[in-house]
């Protein structure tokens, strides 16, 4: 996203401040202006309105990520084997969707080992 850091540079704003634009930490700031994590169209719009520019002058589209899956095929006749070398993208939308599911998980987990501890200690 060179566009939205150049521009913030050059207003002499820092990381930590358009953070807080977006409500976010400063780490998760730095993510997405390396384009390590989406910005969404309403954090487009605020990070704009900060800088006092159009939308159009710093957005830029993420690159998408494309997986390979590159099979050595030699059991399979020419027409399965031709499956297995495509390439697959797999949208921003579903992984970020995923990583936040994985989370949510994570603390369920936390939140049941907690209370397993609880129910132990009972004994």
């Amino acid at each position: 996203m060179e566009k939205l850091r150049s521009i913030r540079k050059q207003r002499g704003y820092t990381q930590e401040y358009m953070s807080k634009i977006i409500a976010t930490d400063v780490s998760n700031y730095s993510r997405k202006e390396n384009d390590e994590v989406r910005i969404y169209d309403d954090e487009w719009e605020k990070l704009a309105k900060a800088l006092d520019v159009p939308v159009e002058e710093i957005k830029e589209e993420r690159k998408t990520a494309v997986v390979h899956n590159n099979h050595d095929n030699t059991t399979f006749n020419d027409n399965a084997g031709s499956y297995f070398n495509h390439f697959h993208s797999i949208p921003d939308s579903i992984v970020e969707n995923l990583q936040s599911y994985i989370k949510v998980l994570q603390e369920q987990v936390e939140t049941l080992k907690e209370e397993n501890r609880k129910l132990k200690s009972k004994r």
